[in-house]
């Protein structure tokens, strides 16, 4: 964990692509897109059926590391809205055991907009929390600062010959988009024009090392 000053207030961010907030004892996550494989399978598309766990596995370990209390999804949790009713008996437990240990929150995406509650958990459009915004994907007419996920930023450059991409968090001094947890999620070049228009003039792509964190300027 390394630390990440946003609007006031001091983040751990990881390297997994969570944020963990001290002050709350809270974790924030963005884009599990839990039972992603099985929508994929009912339309004929055969995938490994075992993202749901893998990112479930993840979640946990995140959690037992950083002590969390509180745990924020900022949206598209499930691939789907019926994404909690497929879940398999494993990962419904797993699910289930998490949310109860944790005051859990989620927040809905546009995978997700119709969520009700099979997992535990609240289920919330949005939300402000110690003056934070927190919702799925970044208003840019929205002054207030503000914690989004939506579109899965990842950060390609040209090492040595070769193409090398790494999740980040997208960041201004009132935006700050969370990368995709889940296990089976793509990403979208933070340079890519869609996510300058969410978050403004002077956005910096931060990659999160386990000891250390690398800064990359965003050109508008």
């Amino acid at each position: 964990m390394v630390p990440l000053s946003f609007a006031g207030h001091d983040f751990r961010a990881l390297a997994e692509g969570a944020l963990y907030w001290p002050a709350r004892r809270a974790l924030l996550v963005a884009d599990l897109h839990f039972e992603k494989a099985s929508w994929f399978a009912l339309r004929g598309q055969m995938l490994p059926p075992y993202d749901s766990i893998a990112t479930l596995s993840e979640v946990t370990a995140l959690v037992d590391r950083t002590d969390a209390r509180e745990l924020w999804c900022l949206g598209d949790s499930f691939h789907d809205s019926a994404g909690c009713e497929r879940l398999p008996e494993r990962a419904r437990a797993m699910l289930t055991g998490l949310t109860a240990r944790l005051d859990w929150h989620w927040i809905t995406g546009n995978h997700d907009s119709l969520l009700v509650d099979h997992c535990g958990g609240r289920i919330e459009e949005e939300a402000v929390v110690d003056g934070l915004v927190l919702r799925h994907e970044a208003d840019p007419r929205d002054a207030r600062p503000e914690l989004s996920g939506h579109f899965h930023p990842k950060l390609r450059l040209r090492l040595r010959g070769r193409q090398v991409a790494r999740r980040c968090f997208v960041a201004t001094e009132t935006k700050l988009i969370l990368p995709a947890f889940g296990s089976l999620t793509g990403g979208l070049d933070a340079h890519h024009p869609e996510i300058v228009r969410a978050v403004g003039h002077n956005a910096q792509a931060l990659v999160a090392l386990e000891d250390r964190l690398l800064r990359f300027p965003i050109a508008a």
